[in-house]
């Protein structure tokens, strides 16, 4: 049986970034969908995605697709995968299900019979397997995929410390890339918390492979204990010469900088991040560059901030940033158009984001 194709998992809101990642990392047949971006190939794609992709949340591999109007069918079909093509005999999975609108509408029967298959191939179910075989059945057309990635891809490895409603890795990269971000440009937050922008940015402009601290699924699978080496095109920890601090992180917090410091210095790239504890009435751009890129992501009142005290720190932003960073651009994250507004800045929105249950937009604008 060939492969059916992968499934790279989106940020709901960011599948444009993502699906523009696909197609420069070499990905045939992009398809951009709901959710994701479809593509073609198969574990040797997978695994170059899971290493190099900076946007994907996870990579599914899709082994086979049928329709299952009932259980008994589900489970006959299961047993026909050729499961030892992806999966290691003796090397246990865990088996999730979604059912929707189909005649199978209980989950746990449907992992059952699914269960099924994979133990008459020899392949164990455990609940607390790492690799993951996900059933989706959706108008009766069953899917089975194999998720390649194990713990989701923001975790890149070498971010130990994070602060309060961090953003993510993969939205931060996501974002960067509607910025307009190539990696030749200043990049500033006056907010930083644990520094995802800075570092996320930093990352980009010496082209160090995301993946480079950390290990993936497709390793444990059949014919992927080789394919890391093969995917990196270079040491994991080498990048492209520093060209000095372009890349600045500002907090009120001395925990937070005492932390992104120390998650700059494990991704290797405190050459070129500067972190410091300052206040937004201080903020300058930085000396002797050319207007870059201001991106922050402030509180908005859902999880940290009172909403009523947050007019006066949008304000004080919006002010701060319209006196002193005339030409650059700046994008500015939250879930409240009104907050947005506060900063008196001519900002136009970017999403919706879906971040972790929260609507978000990206407002961006050119000063």
């Amino acid at each position: 049986m060939d492969d059916l194709g992968l499934f790279l998992v989106a940020v709901p809101g960011l599948e444009a970034p993502l699906e523009a990642e696909a197609r420069a990392l070499g990905l045939s047949g992009v398809r951009r969908v709901p959710g994701g971006i479809e593509a073609d190939g198969g574990l040797a794609e997978a695994a170059r995605v899971n290493i190099h992709s900076r946007c994907a949340v996870r990579v599914l591999l899709r082994v086979a697709e049928f329709r299952a109007m009932h259980l008994a069918q589900l489970d006959k079909r299961s047993r026909k995968v050729p499961w030892a093509t992806w999966l290691v005999p003796g090397v246990p999975v865990r088996v999730e299900a979604v059912c929707r609108r189909s005649k199978i509408y209980v989950t746990k029967a449907a992992v059952q019979r699914v269960s099924g298959g994979l133990e008459a191939a020899g392949i164990p179910v455990a609940k607390d397997a790492p690799i993951s075989v996900k059933v989706r059945i959706d108008d009766d057309l069953c899917t089975i995929s194999v998720d390649t990635t194990g713990e989701a891809l923001h975790r890149r490895g070498h971010k130990e410390f994070v602060g309060k409603a961090p953003m993510r890795e993969t939205m931060a990269a996501g974002f960067l890339h509607e910025m307009g971000f190539d990696g030749s440009q200043a990049v500033v937050d006056p907010m930083c918390g644990s520094g995802t922008f800075v570092l996320e940015a930093a990352d980009m402009a010496l082209g160090l492979v995301p993946g480079r601290s950390r290990s993936f699924v497709f390793e444990q699978m059949a014919g992927g204990g080789t394919l890391r080496g093969e995917f990196f095109g270079q040491d994991e920890t080498e990048g492209r010469a520093h060209e000095g601090v372009r890349f600045f992180g500002f907090d009120r917090n001395d925990g937070a900088i005492r932390g992104a410091v120390a998650n700059a210095a494990r991704a290797g790239v405190e050459g070129v991040v500067a972190f410091e504890r300052q206040a937004i009435s201080d903020l300058e751009p930085p000396e002797g560059g050319t207007p870059g890129i201001v991106i922050v992501n402030p509180p908005y009142g859902g999880r940290i901030g009172e909403r009523k005290l947050l007019f006066g720190l949008y304000g004080a932003l919006g002010a701060t940033l319209a006196e002193r960073f005339k030409g650059w651009h700046v994008g500015i994250v939250t879930s409240d158009g009104g907050l947005a507004k506060a900063t008196g800045l001519a900002l136009e929105p970017f999403g919706p984001v879906d971040h972790s249950g929260t609507k978000i937009n990206l407002w961006k604008g050119h000063l």
